[in-house]
């Protein structure tokens, strides 16, 4: 089977689906295709931080006054996605003054808001800072949440017509001379909306315009296309807390290095990061000594991180560019701007453009500049409305306020399910059936879980990136049986379990280096509960007991 499409999108993190939106909202054809889950590559392993700029105002200033202006604009269509947490540059007694001073000259230069709080200031902001604060710089840094951005601009594209198609793997570039004719794609999951594309099958999406969108993956797909993409992924490590020990985004004010912030993201906080240059995006290492740094190094910025509890950690590549002729030796030296690779142009090969590097921050301006070269290629005169029309669930974020109390829910809870749902939380939440909590840790109701599984199907970790679900303190060693519970009748038991069995596994991954102290009794009564109830111990489970090594500390 084949499917034409106009404009065919490949890749489903926050570009590609931010450049699916916004060709849809001009009238374009298009279709998208993610090999997994939407945010499955760099935008699902990020650390939260809706960057003010204020990281890049001395290194990259280029790249510092995109974030700024790209900050404002995410604030106001998508709302629901964002919490303006602020954030603090801090400098303790022995990081050098002029990096701090050039730090604040570079934002003012930049035109990020930047404010120089005293060390007591800093601390009656974030009272868990070290008493080795010195001063601060205040900069309009916030948190946003990637998969439900991504979810959005994914739902928007689909009600202007687009097709989302994920679970979609891309195995070749289907090449006619010297133009691109389309991709072949192979079949993974039975979440596709049209009939013929159900698992294991193969089909041919002709299309007249291809737009590689696959970030940190970006080469492998030009090599199947037959051209050269000198993307250098760089891995990072993030590590989980279980709750919020700070309110605001910390930063270390110091030259560029390792482990230097605390992102509070909805009832956690997020440590970051590093920056390993690795040869592939799919397969590099995931080490004990990086999440020890995360801990070891933040202590001293926030002190009680050391004793606090580890919930899980996780690595994300980031896509950086290097263009031909750099040679940069250090990644960290590779500008975090964007590049948008015209392959006839560069390549005499016409129909296929690459969009590589950027930021999270700046998936709609980068969204914006693909989608406008893609129209004038097919000679489309629609002009970019995404920065005026806010994303689904963002339209009246007055309902936050209006229904704190409403549909017979405890308030905090309540206040969580809006904060998720925006200004779809009537329609959401307004049911004549019981709404019990699912997931107690995330205060996920029956009715968002409904929701999302009406959305995306029996992929419940589809459902987990729309609600949150099992992402909370016992990572789903209480909720997980519950979300699959909810598939039936309309599913069978064993397309339930085998749900259930690929949201524990994954959860699993991001625990495995978290073993220790309090974590590591969550991760041994999550072990005995699903053996207990589900024979979760039977020998050709997955899930291996031995595996409980005692982690960081030998607990």
């Amino acid at each position: 089977m084949s499917l034409d499409t106009e404009v065919l999108v490949v890749g489903g993190g926050s570009t590609g689906t931010g450049i699916a939106r916004d060709l849809a909202m001009r009238g374009v054809d298009v279709t998208l295709v993610e090999k997994g889950n939407l945010t499955h590559g760099t935008t699902g392993r990020m650390h939260g931080l809706l960057h003010s700029g204020g990281r890049y105002a001395v290194s990259d200033q280029a790249s510092a006054e995109e974030c700024i202006e790209e900050n404002r604009v995410l604030r106001d269509i998508a709302a629901h996605c964002v919490e303006m947490t602020g954030g603090q540059f801090v400098q303790l007694k022995d990081d050098p003054d002029d990096y701090f001073e050039e730090k604040l000259r570079g934002c003012r230069e930049c035109g990020i808001p930047a404010e120089v709080l005293t060390a007591k200031e800093a601390r009656e902001q974030e009272p868990y800072l070290t008493e080795d604060v010195k001063c601060a710089i205040s900069v309009p840094d916030g948190a946003i949440d990637p998969f439900r951005l991504c979810v959005a601009n994914a739902a928007d594209a689909e009600l202007h017509g687009a097709r989302i198609e994920t679970h979609a793997e891309v195995t070749d570039v289907l090449v006619d001379g010297s133009d691109v004719a389309g991709v072949e794609v192979r079949h993974e999951s039975g979440q596709s909306k049209r009939e013929h594309a159900t698992p294991g099958t193969t089909e041919e999406i002709r299309a007249e315009y291809v737009v590689n969108a696959t970030g940190a993956w970006a080469g492998q797909l030009g090599a199947m296309a037959g051209v050269d993409i000198e993307v250098r992924p760089s891995k990072g490590v993030m590590v989980v807390m279980n709750c919020r020990q700070v309110d605001t985004v910390v930063n270390r004010c110091r030259p560029k290095g390792d482990a230097d912030i605390v992102v509070p993201h909805e009832v956690t906080a997020i440590l970051g990061t590093t920056d390993e240059e690795v040869s592939d995006p799919e397969d590099y290492p995931e080490e004990q000594w990086e999440v020890d740094l995360m801990i070891d190094e933040l202590s001293k910025l926030v002190p009680i991180l050391r004793d606090s509890r580890t919930v899980r950690s996780f690595w994300g590549v980031r896509p950086l560019y290097e263009p031909p002729g750099t040679g940069t030796e250090d990644p960290t030296d590779i500008t975090r701007d964007f590049f948008l690779l015209d392959h006839e142009e560069r390549d005499d090969l016409r129909g296929l453009t690459s969009i590589v590097g950027g930021k999270f921050t700046t998936y709609r301006a980068m969204a914006e500049q693909i989608s406008n070269h893609v129209c004038e290629q097919l000679g489309v005169r629609g002009r970019c409305r995404t920065a005026e029309e806010p994303l689904p669930g963002s339209e009246d974020f007055s309902v936050l306020r209006d229904y704190m109390d409403e549909f017979g829910l405890r308030s905090p809870i309540g206040r969580r399910s809006v904060q998720r749902l925006g200004s779809r939380a009537d329609e959401v939440l307004t049911t004549d059936d019981p709404n019990p909590v699912l997931c107690e840790c995330e205060a996920v109701t029956r009715a968002e879980v409904r929701d999302a599984i009406d959305q995306s199907g029996t992929d419940l970790n589809a459902v987990r990136i729309r609600t949150r679900a099992s992402m909370g303190n016992c990572q789903g060693g209480i909720c997980c049986h519950r979300m699959a519970n909810e598939l039936h009748p309309e599913r069978d038991e064993p397309t339930a379990r085998a749900a259930l069995d690929e949201l524990f596994q994954e959860r699993w991954k991001g625990e495995r280096h978290a073993l220790w102290g309090e974590q590591l009794s969550q991760a041994a009564l999550n072990y005995a509960l699903h053996a207990t109830t589900m024979n979760r111990d039977a020998p050709d489970d997955d899930l291996d007991f031995a595996a409980f090594d005692g982690g960081r500390n030998g607990d």
